[in-house]
Parts: C-alpha cells; sequence; structure tokens
C-alpha cells in the first residue's frame, strides 16, 4: 500500500531522496499555490518529514486526519507541541544521538576561541598589526571550573572533554543524575555562583525561555565566559549584551540565538564576544547521520517496526489510540 508523505519545506538531498524513494513524496514547496495544495492533500497524508522551522500546534496537526508520524530534524524540537501531538495519537521523532561528538567538539573550539581569543588575535595578524607588536595576553582555562546546564547526552560528551583539559566540571539540571560524579548544584543561581565558566546545552520552550538572565551573569561574575550551544532563547540577549557592554562578564561564546538568523548588531560590533552561525552539527558526516535517522524513523514506522527515536511526549508504544 502506498503511503503519502509530505514534505514541508526544502531540505537535504538525502532525505528527499530516501522518502521519495519509500513513500510517496508530496513536496509542499513546489506547489504554485501551496495553500490550496495542502487543503487538497492534507486528507490523505500519513507522515510528515518536518523541514525548516514550520510550528507544530493544534492548527497544524488538526489538518491531517490520518497523520500517523512526523519525523523531524535536529535533536531540538521547541517547535513541536508534544502533548498536543500525543493528543492526536500521532508520534514525533527527533535525531538525537548521532550528532553529540560533533556539538561537542564545536562547544570546546568555541570555548577556546571566546577564552583564548583565537579569532580576535587572527584578525590581528590579518590586519598587520603584528608586524608592530605582539597580540596581547589573554585568559586561560588553566584553574576554571565549568558549569553545564543540561547535562544530557551532549553535555556529558563537552564534560568528558572539558575534563581532558583539566577543567573542572560541576552541573545543574531538573534532578542530580544517578552515576554522575560531578558535582550537582540544584539551582541555576547556585551554579553560576561556585563556576566560572557557564555552558548551556539545555533546550528551548518555554520552561528554559531566559533561564539565563541579569542576575545568573551577575553571579557568573567579571571573569565569567558563557558559551551557549543549547538554543539561544536560554540567554536573555538584551541582559547578556548589557553584560558584555558594562564588563560584568568577560566574554561569551555563541552558537545560537534569539532570533536566528538574526543576530543583533551590538553583538557583531563587539570584540569581546565570539560568534558561530549555529554551526554545531553542521559537518557533512553529521547531517548525513541526522539525515538518515529522519528516513529510517519513517520507513521503520511505516514497517510496523518501532520508530528509533520518539521524543519523550509521544513514547512508543502509542499510550492511546487515534
Amino acid at each position: 500500500m502506498t503511503v503519502d508523505v509530505l514534505m514541508t519545506a526544502p531540505t537535504m538531498p538525502l532525505i528527499v531522496d530516501g522518502v521519495d524513494k519509500a513513500f510517496r513524496l508530496h513536496k509542499l514547496w513546489e506547489a504554485k499555490d501551496p495553500k490550496a495544495k495542502l487543503a487538497e492533500i492534507a486528507p490523505i497524508i500519513r507522515g510528515i518529514a518536518l523541514g525548516g522551522h514550520t510550528r507544530v500546534d493544534e492548527a497544524f496537526l488538526s489538518q491531517f486526519p490520518k497523520l500517523e508520524i512526523i519525523a523531524s530534524m535536529g535533536v531540538g524540537y521547541d517547535h513541536v507541541d508534544g502533548a498536543v501531538a500525543e493528543k492526536h495519537g500521532v508520534i514525533v521523532t527527533h535525531t538525537p544521538g548521532v550528532l553529540d561528538e560533533e556539538v561537542a567538539d564545536t562547544c570546546l573550539g568555541l570555548i577556546l576561541c571566546a577564552v583564548r581569543e583565537l579569532p580576535q588575535s587572527e584578525r590581528y595578524l590579518r590586519a598587520g598589526k603584528w608586524l608592530n607588536k605582539n597580540y596581547p595576553l589573554t585568559s586561560t582555562l588553566r584553574g576554571r571550573t565549568a558549569g553545564i546546564l543540561g547535562l544530557g547526552r551532549i553535555g556529558k560528551a563537552i564534560a568528558r572533554r572539558l575534563e581532558a583539559f583539566g577543567v573542572e566540571v560541576c552541573y545543574h539540571g531538573r534532578r542530580p543524575q544517578p552515576g554522575v560524579g560531578y558535582v550537582y548544584y540544584p539551582t541555576l543561581k547556585e551554579l553560576a555562583e561556585n563556576v566560572d565558566m557557564l555552558v548551556c546545552v539545555a533546550p528551548g520552550g518555554a520552561e528554559t525561555k531566559h533561564l539565563v538572565n541579569k542576575d545568573i551573569l551577575e553571579s557568573l561574575g567579571r571573569d565569567g565566559v558563557l558559551i551557549n550551544v543549547g538554543r539561544g532563547s536560554v540567554v536573555d540577549e538584551k541582559a547578556l549584551i548589557q553584560a558584555l557592554m558594562d564588563k560584568t562578564i568577560l566574554t561569551a561564546g555563541l552558537d545560537v540565538f534569539e532570533d536566528e538568523p538574526r543576530v543583533p548588531q551590538e553583538l557583531i560590533d563587539m570584540e569581546n564576544v565570539v560568534l558561530f552561525p549555529h554551526v554545531g552539527s553542521a559537518s557533512v558526516h553529521t547531517r548525513n547521520a541526522m539525515g538518515q535517522l529522519v528516513v529510517d524513523n519513517l520507513i521503520d514506522y511505516f514497517a510496523g517496526k518501532a520508530p528509533r527515536t520518539p521524543i519523550p511526549e509521544t513514547p512508543w508504544p502509542r499510550k492511546r489510540a487515534k
């Protein structure tokens, strides 16, 4: 039996080709009138390969009476209302695991760039300033303590790397984790007060919005370093800009922003901050693995197998039938 699968926006060829080979694929972005096309095909759609930043909420899901599964690209899924999907009997999958090491590598690169001012020193050389005098001495990782906000798979991979660099690690999350040897702080404020580098790997969403605010940045201190490779919404960007301007903290390294790809000009103009364009998992190897997981989740589900990586809000097997 042919299964109709919708793709909402352009995505990597590996996903398009993989889904097209296994199912009857409907590419919404190719329609002359996407709204009319969606109204036409929505009653037969059983699966969705989610592209772009399509918001999955009640209004979106109510269009698809036969929808069974949504396969989303990326480990973060704050664009998906998992509770509403579960209410509709729709399984939602994402792509965790396969990107952990890549993001952790990027995070360590971002830390080194922020603390040792590596991009700034390269610009210094390119501008010919080294001909006149050496680049100024920088801060260091030596003697630092790192606090990780969100000690999940990626957080643990970052922690292992920090340990290899001789950096002490502690963490904050909803609860202490069994079998974890790092010091746990029950509140983010306590963590910030006891570290001089805060590494944010927390997911987005209402619960984590602006967790890192003016108070937390002040607690981090004047030698403090803020690193964010989780979600931009976790950090109050206005408070961070002010803290950097006032030298409330030393520096920041950011791979994510509140309104991507729009980055505040104040951050772009600053020298005491390092900015990456959300490249945490952006290698050919890792993005191919993520894309294949999108395809495999759909193929396995419609073959009668368990989807590989359902989000916690829509567990497998289903709690209730649609």
